[in-house]
């Protein structure tokens, strides 16, 4: 089902996601992929189309994400809510690898957010990879 997203929420969210996937932080001119304004909670689960509840999210990201909330860390195989970009911290849950091409979990949150989204599925590997060959470094 489509949500109405207002043309001034969608600048504002532009704006403070920097045109970024706000879970792998793939930017739009990396990946080649429009970003979707993704619910964090889904409005299957109650969730509003808000500042506070929306971001910009990858195609992939957004589709894997689905209207999941919770998944199981692999660690401690204890089921956690995933990661939240507007009231959690991404250096808090993830980091880059050496090579600046996979995410990392630092957390049980970061670990089930990454399985779970995929964030590091070939075509945004692939896509990261391209960059970090001509220079570009991954945002934290």
């Amino acid at each position: 089902m489509s949500t109405y997203v207002s043309e001034s929420l969608k600048s504002q969210l532009d704006a403070a996601d920097s045109r970024r996937c706000s879970y792998c932080l793939t930017s739009e001119a990396n990946s080649g992929m429009p970003m979707t304004y993704d619910h964090i909670l889904p409005r299957s689960k109650g969730g509003m189309t808000t500042f506070e509840n929306l971001c910009l999210a990858c195609r992939t990201c957004n589709e894997f994400k689905s209207d999941t909330i919770k998944a199981e860390d692999p660690l401690t195989d204890e089921r956690i809510s995933l990661f939240n970009p507007r009231t959690q911290i991404w250096t808090e849950h993830f980091t880059w690898s050496p090579d600046s091409i996979r995410a990392e979990g630092l957390t049980a949150v970061g670990r089930a957010t990454i399985i779970t989204l995929r964030m590091n599925n070939p075509v945004i590997v692939a896509a990261r990879w391209r960059w970090t060959i001509s220079g570009w470094h991954p945002p934290t």
